[in-house]
């Protein structure tokens, strides 16, 4: 009961203190759980990072379950990944339900116009952030750049980008060394458990996610149906974090399916910034708004539920199911290539998320040329918006040179946006 009670504690701390997106995240759980506290050594941390960097969803979050599982099992792995969560799923609800009914307000208009600047500084830190980590040599480079052409120059779907980036892991970069004996026998240990284990825990949570979601398909209203599909599958794909497939996300919400508009979209990613939590609560803004727009709070609420379900549903069924098996991680090479090559292309695909911010945020409107083969998007350059520009400038200054909190950057940036209307 202690360490329930503990895990408990720890992880509503953290859960409140996890602004910045994952870096920051796994930063704070390093801290709280293998400096201070001593529940995870060093060398399980990084190797539970590995595996669930391996996984769709969010990899910060699936790291806090596994800390809870480590230390209490089960139960600890739902209180730590649940408090992960759950303040930040409360603040993007409210911040979506005051959007809904008073976003078109000048004031709120011009406050997310500061805080859209500021995310696009964020957003290129995570490029600069993982691309440190990620490429190590020309082959990665090579990945990366190729990722970013084949999304904006073709406008090939994610998923295609992600498993061709895969395929290239396993046949250009070089395997890591072979394990060392005392890797070796922790995997021989690993293989030893109980396959029955594992599988009953898929089964169990594979139906927790999946039998819900039948359902709604079933006698739901359509929208909602079409919005537990869609986060489900979104869920099965977020690979490399919310960043990766954030774009892919746009594109189908405002392009294919008309949820949102452009500016809705830019406006629900600068709204899950200002929240703790995972970034890929960016879903459940998006859920709300589109159900509100057909239906009214209720309907928005549903969405807002059934979309935080299915978005997190599956990272316990991962967890639970694939935890026991992480010391085999380490001993096979030829996943951990596939998993370099996947890590290369998602700087690729930041780096695209990062063009298509700034050319929404910077600019009042943009075109699709047609280049032969090629579609890339452009801006209008008649419509550049000095104050955006000199925002992310700002918002860039403080996060990369002086290196101040997200939430103060996110606030200057915001109540000069605002202030901007008494001028």
């Amino acid at each position: 009961m202690t360490d329930l009670a503990d895990l408990t504690r720890t992880f509503a701390r953290i859960g409140l203190l996890s602004f910045g997106g994952p870096a920051a995240q796994i930063a704070l759980m390093h801290r709280e759980v293998v400096e201070t506290r001593k529940w995870v050594s060093e060398k399980d941390y990084l190797s539970a990072l590995s595996f669930c960097m391996l996984l769709p969803g969010p990899e910060a979050m699936q790291l806090a379950t596994w800390i809870g599982w480590q230390r209490a099992g089960v139960i600890g792995g739902l209180i730590s990944g649940g408090l992960f969560v759950l303040p930040g799923a409360i603040l993007v609800l409210a911040l979506a339900m005051v959007y809904a009914a008073f976003g078109n307000l000048p004031l709120v208009a011009a406050l997310f116009v500061g805080v859209q600047a500021a995310v696009l500084a964020v957003v290129i830190e995570a490029l600069l952030r993982l691309s440190k980590r990620a490429l190590k040599g020309r082959a990665h480079w090579a990945i990366a750049i190729a990722a970013f052409g084949a999304l904006y120059l073709l406008q090939l779907p994610f998923p295609v980008v992600i498993i061709a980036a895969a395929a290239l892991g396993l046949a250009f970069l070089r395997a890591p060394a072979q394990p060392s004996p005392a890797h070796a026998a922790a995997a021989v240990a690993a293989a030893a458990l109980p396959i029955r284990r594992s599988i009953m825990a898929a089964l169990l949570w594979g139906a927790v996610w999946l039998i819900p979601l039948a359902g709604i398909v079933a006698f739901a209203p359509q929208i909602l149906a079409d919005i537990a599909l869609f986060f489900s599958k979104l869920a099965m794909l977020t690979f490399g974090g919310a960043y990766a497939v954030l774009s892919w996300m746009a594109s189908e919400v405002v392009v294919t399916r008309g949820w949102l508009s452009a500016q809705q979209m830019l406006d629900a990613l600068a709204l899950a910034e200002t929240t703790p939590g995972p970034l890929i609560l960016v879903t459940e803004f998006v859920a709300y708004v589109a159900a509100y727009k057909q239906g009214g709070m209720w309907l928005g609420l549903a969405a807002a539920g059934i979309t935080v379900w299915m978005t997190f549903a599956p990272c316990f069924l991962w967890i639970f199911a694939g935890a026991p098996w992480i010391a085999h991680l380490q001993n096979a090479p030829r996943l951990s290539a596939a998993l370099a090559g996947i890590l290369a292309a998602v700087v690729g695909v930041i780096a695209h998320l990062s063009l298509w911010f700034a050319l929404h945020v910077l600019f009042g409107a943009t075109l699709t040329a047609q280049i032969g083969p090629f579609h890339p998007l452009l801006p209008d350059l008649s419509t550049i918006r000095l104050l955006p520009m000199g925002l992310a400038l700002l918002a860039g200054l403080l996060l990369l040179r002086l290196h101040w909190a997200l939430p103060w950057v996110l606030l200057i940036s915001g109540a000069v946006s605002a202030l901007s209307l008494a001028f």
